[in-house]
């Protein structure tokens, strides 16, 4: 476009120049303090958690106050056991001696899944966070009604036993089936019974120790009864057949296969059934155990401690072949599953099974034995559904079966679910493994609990543990967190993952770390031999908060009125678990805590008493000194009006000598003015008449006034003279007057002198400013002195107060109220993450003890030098979602 010069004046100025308001200036931040800000509003200043559910908890109170606190030493892990075995055995017996007094089997009135299913309550079934909705029993009955020869064992607990039902707890499956393969262990967890009665009693392992649990005898069935399947009903009665009612029972509603969840293969055999009644029960309902890992599974029922394994991490497959798979059913037992991490886009079965060769993804097994015969290294596996096999080389029917290695392996074809594959294939099909570490009564275990604030950015917390080994020989260590399981739907917003590094105490290094879990967050664990001495454990714990997620007093609110006995079910769970956590003092620390209490009100007392002496000192020094400099301008004054007297006498003298020869009688100035006799200058500073008691009121008015109580009388001026312009400007000096006003304003003393200080207090003309004579400057130092002195004991009476009052130790400050628009999501609901975690040690050291070290209130940075990769602050923090085969 061509130029066209400037506008002229009828075009008017530049289209940029019209009508345009001034820019409003926009104040620039500094990104740092953007920064700065946004995470002091993202995280909370007073972190907490709810321990408590249930208003008054007595019983979850009295298990907090029995865990045990300060150095804790190893217990047999049997022990736990032991106890828990005897209570479980004395509810059973106390039951039946009940139900036979009364003539009446055991109902379950925790656990009525008949009048749960009947009443469509459905807390039986679902878990408080809707898991397990879409469980459809029809019915439920009684053993003896189910079963026409109801027995418990069968020739033993067997893998062969194990079918899956319409619940998604094949990790539960995979590990019964597991365990059934050493002896007495399936004994050890169904422990009493009096099937007469219909009770039955077992014992789970749960966060570091056993618990017993007692049901009743019922089922749900997957037929409902007859009088409510109306259109079954009407076509067995359109048959005519002689009892409709009794044959459609025995068709639908008899043996196992008519059972809707878990069932073993024999028609007659009931503790496959009632144990995962049990299991569910011991959770809340059948809804919180859908999917699982089989290692955690192996845990509860066992005790033992799992690692979860990569198959392509393995570093030596001959050594883990040797030291660890040849050694299932005796020191481990084995899980396995596959496609936990595939982005997996079909849906048809056909196709999730051919994808690798009949395993199924998402799904648990479990390694039922490890044979090396002719050079072959074959696992027998088991999957639990009682169908379904591998179909590579050595499945059913494969071309590697001749009648020789049929019976070298005791091997029978059939769709029963069970099958070998090769080692080589194992590793390639099967990509997780879950490694359980079984513990004879030759271990102990020693363990401690505590909670910690975990911060966003992942770094080693402030509390670790310490550990003291005093022989040497084989150490399990195990860093756990709560089972969240046992109270789902309370879960809140948090998941944790957890990492530590073992030490030694005075070692620059760390001895071994714990490996990253890809699926399984409820442990960490690593195996270690010892020597004798102290060593320490430091963790690090990151987590993802989940958003949408409910909180627990969001699910309180919205089920108190709605689910109140499945709130008060798994509320009671919650608390028990919790109380693990709560953190109460050792007495080293209370007697540690009380001194730095004692020396911190000490410290305040004598912070307190100094900065009110220094007030105070301050305000007298700024009193005294205007008082003194009234007191001076006070005795100006004096001097003026005297000397204005003595002019006014003089001239009356000199009019009457003019008028009249007749001698005058000798008056002085202050009578021939009628001027009252001047007073002192502190009482003329302080109004006062009366000469009586000088001393004792100029002693009591300084020490007044040092303690910022000064008078403001007004001094009356004499009453034949009266104040007027020309007087004022004579004696007006402003210097003076402004210093006098502005002390009082600028120290905090009071406001600017009044029109009535003026005339009175302390504005003395200007002909007599600084003429003061030594006898003033003496009379000043004096009523220092004295009024130092006097003023220096009340100061010490002053001072001895007691110390400021403090908020309990339990109130926090009430946070800011101010909102930031841009973070006011972070002001309102900050980042404040929780978690509870105990130290489990198993050692064959019975006098091995652990200690849990929390931070100190002086803090102190920590002089051991940490790896880079466990030195990384700041980090954004990424987890995976927990994928559970079910």
């Amino acid at each position: 476009m061509a130029y066209q010069g400037p506008p002229s004046e009828a075009q008017g100025p530049p289209p940029s120049t019209v009508d345009v308001a001034p820019s409003k200036k926009v104040k620039k931040r500094v990104p740092q303090r953007n920064v700065d800000e946004f995470w002091d509003k993202f995280t909370t200043k007073f972190p907490g958690k709810i321990y408590s559910i249930l208003p008054s908890n007595v019983y979850a109170r009295t298990k907090a106050a029995q865990s045990p606190v300060g150095l804790v030493h190893g217990r047999a892990t049997r022990k736990s056991y032991d106890e828990a075995v005897a209570d479980c055995r004395a509810a059973v017996d106390g039951i039946a001696r009940e139900c036979r007094r009364v003539n009446l089997k055991y109902r379950d009135p925790h656990f009525d899944i008949e009048f749960d299913l009947k009443r469509n309550k459905r807390d039986c079934l679902d878990a408080l966070n809707g898991a397990g909705s879409d469980l459809t029993p029809k019915s439920v009955k009684r053993v003896p009604d189910i079963f026409d020869n109801p027995v418990f064992f069968k020739e033993g607990a067997t893998a062969n036993d194990v079918r899956q039902g319409f619940n998604g707890d094949c990790w539960l499956l995979s590990a019964l089936c597991a365990i059934t393969n050493k002896k007495d262990l399936v004994d050890r967890v169904c422990v009493h019974r009096d099937e007469q009665v219909g009770v039955y009693g077992f014992v789970f392992h749960r966060d570091g120790s056993w618990a017993q649990t007692v049901i009743d005898d019922k089922l749900y069935l997957v037929a409902a009864d007859f009088y409510e399947s109306i259109d079954d009903k009407r076509t067995w009665e359109d048959v005519r057949r002689v009892d409709a009612e009794e044959e459609y029972r025995k068709a639908n509603q008899t043996g196992s296969r008519s059972l809707c969840f878990a069932q073993c293969s024999d028609q007659d055999e009931t503790w496959l059934p009632l144990l995962e009644k049990a299991f569910a029960k011991a959770h809340g309902d059948y809804g919180s155990i859908d999917g699982g890992f089989t290692g955690e599974a192996i845990e509860d029922l066992t005790g033992g401690v799992t690692t979860e394994l990569l198959a392509t991490d393995i570093l030596d497959t001959d050594k883990f072949w040797t030291d660890q798979i040849m050694k299932v059913n005796d020191e481990f037992l084995f899980g396995c599953a596959t496609g936990r991490f595939d982005k997996w886009q079909g849906s048809a079965d056909a196709e999730q099974k051919g994808a690798r060769k009949g395993v199924i993804r998402m799904h648990a097994y479990s390694v039922m034995e490890a044979r090396e015969v002719k050079g072959e290294r074959l696992l027998r596996i088991r999957n639990p559904w009682g169908d379904t096999e591998w179909q590579g080389p050595w499945s059913d029917g494969s071309e590697q079966w001749t009648p020789e290695w049929m019976k070298l392996l005791d091997h029978r074809f059939g769709d029963d679910g069970m099958f070998w594959i090769s080692y080589k294939d194992f590793l390639r099909k099967y990509q997780s493994l879950d490694r359980t570490r079984l513990f004879g009564p030759e271990w102990s275990i020693c363990q401690q609990w505590t909670t910690v604030n975990v911060p966003w950015s992942a770094d080693y917390n402030d509390t670790k543990f310490s550990v003291t080994v005093t022989r040497p020989g084989p150490v399990v260590i195990v860093l756990s967190q709560l089972d969240s399981r046992y109270f789902k739907g309370l879960e809140g917003e948090y998941t944790f993952q957890l990492h530590f590094r073992f030490e030694k105490e005075g070692d620059e290094s760390f001895m071994v770390r714990s490996h990253r879990n890809y699926s399984m967050s409820r442990s960490v664990s690593t195996d270690i031999d010892l020597e004798p001495g102290n060593y320490s454990v430091l963790m690090k714990i990151t987590t993802k908060r989940w958003v949408g997620d409910s909180t627990p007093d969001q699910v309180i609110r919205n089920s108190c009125m709605n689910r109140p006995e499945k709130l008060i079910q798994v509320g009671l769970s919650y608390d028990l678990a919790h109380a693990k956590g709560e953190i109460r003092e050792t007495e080293k620390e209370k007697a540690m805590r009380e001194l730095r209490e004692q020396k911190k009100k000490a410290a305040d007392h004598q912070k307190r008493r100094a900065e009110l002496r220094a007030d105070m000192l301050k305000d007298w020094e700024t009193d005294k000194k205007r008082l003194a400099r009234r007191k001076r301008q006070a005795k100006r004054k004096e001097a003026y009006f005297q000397k204005k007297a003595e002019k006014a006498n003089a001239t009356e003298a000199a009019q009457q000598g003019q008028g009249s020869e007749a001698p005058i009688p000798e008056q002085n100035g202050a009578e021939s003015a009628n001027v009252e006799a001047p007073v002192s200058g502190v009482q003329a500073a302080a109004g006062i008449e009366s000469k009586g008691a000088d001393d004792q009121q100029e002693g009591s008015e300084a020490r007044t006034a040092a303690m910022g109580e000064t008078t403001s009388a007004p001094l009356s001026p004499p009453p034949e003279t009266p104040m007027n312009g020309a007087d004022e400007a004579g004696w007006v000096n402003e210097e003076e007057a402004k210093e006098d006003a502005g002390g009082r304003v600028e120290e905090g003393v009071g406001a600017a002198p009044t029109e009535a200080e003026k005339q009175t207090g302390g504005i003395v003309p200007a002909d007599v400013i600084g003429k003061a004579g030594p006898e003033e400057d003496a009379e000043d130092e004096d009523w220092e002195c004295a009024s130092d002195a006097s003023f220096q004991s009340s100061i010490v009476t002053e001072l001895d107060l007691p110390p400021l009052s403090k908020a309990a130790p339990d109130e926090a400050p009430a946070e800011d109220s101010t909102v930031d628009e841009a973070n006011a999501e972070f002001e309102d609901d900050p980042w404040n993450a929780v978690c509870v975690v105990g130290l489990k040690v198993y050692s064959q050291d019975k006098d091995l003890c652990v200690e849990t070290i929390r931070p100190k209130h002086e803090v102190e940075e920590s002089d051991t030098p940490l790896d880079v990769d466990d030195a990384s602050k700041g980090q954004s923090v990424e987890k995976t979602e927990e994928i559970q085969t079910g």
